[in-house]
This record gives C-alpha cells, structure tokens and sequence, in this order.
C-alpha cells in the first residue's frame, strides 16, 4: 500500500512539473544557501586558524604600551633593548626561542626595479619564533649579527617583484642607503592573519638595521617562542614580573607593554567565525520556512483541484489514512526532491565561493545530511495540514464538486 501510494504521490507530481518545481525552489534556496554560508564560514575559520598557527609556535609578542597596536606604536611607552631579549633568555625557563625585532619601511632597489617593502631586524632566532624555513640559502653566522654586516634574507614577494625568476642569491640590492648582499631566501608563508603579505619582507641582522638603517637601538617587539606542554600563564606571569623590573614600574604602576598570546588571538578570532556562520546560517534558513509556506500553500490548491478524485477514492473505499498518507507523501518528495537539488547546488557553490575568497574547502556531511533532514522535516510539518484536510473531506459533497 505505501509503494502504492508513493507511486500516486510520483505521478501527481509529474503531470505538474512546473508548479513542482517552482514550489521546491524555497527549499532549494534554502538549502543550498545553509550549506553553503556554513561550509565557507567553515573554511574562512580554519583559514584563519592556519594563519594564526604560521604566526609562530606557542607565541608570545610582547609590545610597548597597555594596548596591543602597531610594533612601532607604544602610546609614548620606552621602547625595549636587546638586553631585554637576552635577560628573558637567561631568567624565564620553558622558552625555545626568544628574538628581538626592531622594524623600518625601506625602498628596496635591485636590477634596475624598485620595490617598498618592510625591513626587518633581528636575529635567527626570529626564524623559530615565526616559524619560518629558509627555502634557499643560509641564516646568519654569529660574526654577522654581532657586526651588523650588510646581508639580508628576502621574502619570496621581494624577490619576485625585484629579480623575476633569477636566483637571489649572491645578488647585491640596495635597503635603502646601504647594499646588502641577498644569503637566503625565506620559504614562501602567504597572507598573514591580518591581511598582510608575510612574503613582502627584508631579514637583516639587528645590528644592521640600528646602526645603518635606523639610527638608534630601539627594539618595536620581543618576540617569545614557548616549548610544547610549557603553560603559558606561567611564562606570561614571569615575562611580566621581569619585565617591570627592568623598567623600573612600582608596585602601583600599570603595565607600559602588553603581551599577546598568538594562540588566544587564534581562538578568539575562530570563535568569532564560528558565531558570525551560524549566524549567516540562521538567517539562510528562513527561507527554509519561506519554502515549507509555499508548499503548504500548493498543497491547498491541489486539494481543491482534486476535491472530485478525492472523493471517488473515498466512495470506493479508500480509507481516510490513505488519502492522509497520500498527500503527505507528496509533500515529502517535494520538499526531500529541493533538499537534494540544494546539496548538489550548494556542493558547487562553495567550491567556488571558497576558491573566490581563497579559504579551504571544507565538506561537512553533518551539515549536509542535517540539512537534508530538515528539508524532509518541512514537507511533513507544512503538508500535515493540506494532506488531513484533503483524508476529512465528505465523499458526497467531494463528488459533486464542480
């Protein structure tokens, strides 16, 4: 009897194409449009995930001033020195890299091209603190930093726009007023959390860019490198009671440095995505709803179009059960047949939605199977009542329906 019905169910729905299929497209919108925003949101948070993580291992940036700004800002608070950086090393345990960074825009000459980028000083342990691989060439010897030699590592963006496809290394380029020799360069990262290109970048050493660059010794951010399994409340606590010791703060003094968690930031900005596609998905399912009313509203018209062959089921001895299931059935079909047609849609929709705004893919088949379920779900909420109007009609006065 149910195969019965559903083949009923099929054929009713076949001599009326059109209208079928303009009734499904609120499900279909609906559908495709709450996978879709869910799927890119998911994929927008583990891009931003992955841009947190290449910012450094278990890193701590630690900046001047009580909020967190640009590395050359402080709001007037004393910049740091390189002893800082040493005295953390020697003083705070569960560290595994600790790097001192001062930083300066240059225009970078090379080969008859001029590139503005952003001239880094430091020293290698800037590398393992921003988690950086050097594609080509090598860091730094120990005379180098301590002497401030005019060598540099560039960025994969700086050797593009300067060099082409030619090899860097070897290659004298002008930071600035200075030449400087090109001994490796970095392994491409990408854009960074904020937006930035972390590939548009000159590494030279620190005393390079105090003594010729900049002109003083100012250091923007001490950059801090944790060990796995370190607790980084606890390192955090002793950064900051070290710290104000050697910046002479009193007991009643407010901190005049800050130091951000690159981990919390991650997190904080993931749950912030999270909210935001949940939220995009709540709105994109209303139109779920909007889909469900149309086909209530379908459903009525075809019962009263069909008031006459109800009836004759009802004389010959359909049970009331059966015209119920009968039209409930179609309502079923129709709102599963757009459920299925938005997963296809939506399927498409954000592989390319995900490739426009450069974020992974990420296919959730609880997402998709949820939402094929709510879909179904529409059809019997929204055609229970068409269906029980259409199995209490009288048999006699269905009959004489015109």
């Amino acid at each position: 009897m149910l195969l019965s019905t559903l083949l009923l169910a099929l054929r009713s729905i076949r001599r009326n194409l059109l209208r079928s299929f303009l009734t499904i497209l609120g499900i279909v919108i609906g559908v495709s449009a709450v996978i879709t925003m869910v799927t890119v949101g998911n994929g927008a948070t583990l891009a931003v995930q992955n841009q947190i993580a290449g910012l450094g291992t278990n890193l701590l940036q630690i900046r001047p001033g009580q909020r967190m700004g640009p590395p050359s800002g402080g709001g007037g608070a004393p910049s740091f020195k390189e002893a800082d950086a040493d005295a953390i090393t020697s003083q705070v345990g569960g560290l595994l890299a600790v790097a001192p960074e001062a930083r300066a825009s240059a225009s970078i000459v090379a080969d008859g091209r001029n590139w503005s980028s952003s001239v880094i000083g430091s020293t290698n342990n800037w590398l393992i603190t921003g988690n950086w691989k050097v594609a080509d060439g090598r860091t730094f010897t120990e005379e180098e930093q301590r002497g401030g030699a005019a060598v540099c590592l560039i960025g994969e963006t700086v050797r593009r726009e300067l060099l082409g496809s030619s090899s860097a290394l070897g290659v004298t380029i002008r930071v600035k007023q200075i030449a400087c020799e090109v001994i490796g360069v970095l392994g491409s990262k990408g854009q960074g959390a904020f937006g930035n290109d972390q590939d548009d970048v000159v590494l030279v050493p620190l005393h390079t860019l105090q003594r010729r660059i900049t002109g003083n010794t100012r250091v923007n951010t001490l950059l801090v490198s944790m060990q796995d399994g370190t607790d980084p409340d606890r390192v955090k606590a002793a950064l900051t009671q070290l710290l104000r010791e050697r910046r002479k703060l009193a007991e009643a003094d407010e901190d005049n440095f800050n130091v951000l968690d690159t981990k919390q930031l991650g997190e904080t900005f993931a749950s912030t995505t999270k909210v935001m596609t949940m939220l995009l998905g709540a709105v994109a399912a209303v139109s779920l709803l909007v889909g469900g009313i149309g086909i209530m509203n379908i459903m009525l018209v075809s019962v009263t179009e069909r008031t006459r062959e109800i009836g004759l089921r009802l004389a010959i001895g359909a049970l009331e059960r059966e015209v119920l299931m009968q039209f409930l059935i179609e309502a079923v079909v129709l709102s599963a047949l757009g459920g299925v047609i938005g997963i296809v849609l939506a399927f498409g929709a954000s592989i390319g939605v995900s490739a426009l705004m450069s974020v992974p893919f990420v296919f959730n088949l609880n997402v998709n199977l949820l939402s094929f379920l709510f879909s179904a779900g529409i059809g019997v909420v929204f055609g229970y009542f068409p269906a029980r109007r259409a199995a209490q009609l009288d048999p006699i006065e269905a009959l004489r329906h015109e």
